[in-house]
């Protein structure tokens, strides 16, 4: 993660998106008192955005809800795992 506050980004803008884009990096940009920006590649926000996509799919809500039904009624998802 690179930080740097808004006069250093603006000298160095090219070269502070190059890193972000070129080496996934994420880029803090701080603007004073707990004020800041995240810059981050597009690749790295879709898949951010993918990630939270599924988390919060109702699929996701359903095998949450399997499997703590499963650990209520004492079943081991190791069993489970070795059957496979």
């Amino acid at each position: 993660m690179l930080t740097a506050n808004v006069s250093d980004f603006r000298k160095d803008i090219k070269s502070y998106l190059d890193k972000v884009a070129k080496n996934f990096e994420t880029l803090i940009i701080n603007r004073g008192k707990d004020s800041g920006i995240v810059v981050m590649s597009l690749e790295e926000y879709n898949s951010l955005m993918a990630t939270n996509h599924e988390l919060s799919s109702h699929a996701n809500e359903l095998r949450l809800d399997a499997a703590i039904e499963k650990l209520k009624n004492g079943k081991s998802f190791e069993k489970e795992l070795i059957k496979e």
